[in-house]
């Protein structure tokens, strides 16, 4: 059993890390406050080989595994969290036609995401968050192809993509084996797209409703057979989960590095912060957490790597780590007191940041829905 890395990967992680120290960092209050994402650091991430790199080398991208992508998104999303889940969550959109995906549809698509573009992936509806097979968008058969009718919401990066992988219901009476997966072209009529949505934190990632007005899409963009779409979105999120489990893990480290920092150098009666047995636990108890994420984390994404099975692993790193940075952003805030709470300082923000981690991509409860479901089939 060897924990260490290659040093390809410690080279990518390090670039990462300088990438984001000197680019992300120093917008991330602003682009918060104007809850706006600034595309010039998605250029400059593209030119440096930081998005995409999950995409097969013989379509333009980097070829790279889970592993590399939870590494290089921890040390963008411990920048900024919102910024960060912008410039990974491509790989969202990206899996399920590398999943399900025919030679045409990759090399028409992965050669467009290669080259910058944004592209969200559209499972999630009013009525159908954690029950996905619960979604009411309808893919109609009409000649030479599919329209879809209905509408998505909390649809990340919808304002900026150009493409999405929607998934609707070809067979409404069938459950979840009626759902299939469509790859839709972002400027197609009848298909629009809602302003960006108020939210609590992560404000610089737009997320948005996205509707459709019998939407034509071509029988050619048709991901896999009909039916097929809620295992391509179970696969997916397989693949899918260990990155979001590192944008946990960015979140929980930034909050470790902020309050060795204050409490090593605030004083309060008569010395450091660090100094009374109180505070130095809790930030014993971070760094407990946040090794518990990381080793779980890359876990999960090397066993993906291997060609294992890992939707277990994938819910644990998953449900762990946004739990973990949830408490940690608490205890952060506790250990500032006062200021904690206020703007002035960054903790405020990570707490704000950290919330959804627990709901989105699968809540906290249903990742131990699918732990406890995988430990009775074991």
């Amino acid at each position: 059993m060897d924990f260490s890395l290659t040093d390809e990967q410690r080279m990518i992680q390090d670039l990462a890390r300088e990438f984001a120290d000197r680019e992300i960092a120093p917008f991330s209050v602003q682009s918060d406050i104007d809850k706006s994402f600034p595309l010039a650091i998605q250029q400059k991430a593209l030119e440096v080989g930081l998005v995409n790199i999950s995409l097969p080398a013989e379509y333009g991208g980097a070829g790279l595994g889970c592993l590399e992508v939870a590494l290089v998104t921890e040390q963008l999303c411990r920048a900024c969290l919102g910024i960060g889940t912008t410039l990974c969550i491509n790989v969202l959109a990206a899996e399920p036609i590398l999943q399900a995906g025919n030679e045409a549809q990759k090399r028409a698509y992965f050669g467009r995401l290669a080259a910058g573009e944004f592209a969200s992936f559209a499972l999630t509806e009013p009525g159908a968050g954690s029950d996905s097979a619960a979604i009411r968008t309808t893919a109609k058969r009409v000649a030479g192809g599919y329209e879809l009718t209905g509408s998505k919401i909390w649809i990340s990066n919808a304002s900026l993509a150009s493409l999405m992988v929607v998934f609707a219901k070809t067979d409404p009476a069938a459950g979840h084996k009626g759902i299939s997966a469509f790859i839709v072209e972002r400027d197609s009529a009848g298909l629009s797209v809602g302003e960006p949505l108020g939210k609590m934190g992560q404000r610089a990632a737009p997320t948005c409703e996205v509707f459709f007005d019998q939407v034509f899409v071509p029988e050619a963009n048709r991901l896999g057979a009909e039916g097929e779409g809620f295992s391509i979105a179970m696969r997916t999120f397989d693949q899918s989960r260990p990155m979001v489990a590192a944008f946990g893990l960015g979140l929980t480290q930034r909050c470790v590095d902020e309050s060795m920092a204050y409490a090593t150098e605030r004083k309060s009666m008569g010395k450091r912060l660090i100094d009374h047995q109180a505070i130095a636990h809790r930030l014993a108890d971070m760094r407990i957490r946040l090794e518990a994420s990381r080793l779980l984390t890359y876990q999960a994404a090397w066993l993906a790597d291997q060609g294992q099975r890992n939707t277990v692993q994938a819910s644990i790193a998953k449900a762990f780590t946004s739990d973990a940075a949830m408490w940690a952003a608490t205890e952060a805030i506790q250990i500032f007191g006062g200021m904690g709470y206020s703007t002035e300082y960054p903790v405020e923000k990570l707490f704000r940041d950290a919330k959804v981690l627990q709901i989105y991509e699968g809540t906290s409860e249903i990742q131990r829905n699918i732990i406890a479901r995988e430990m009775e089939r074991a």
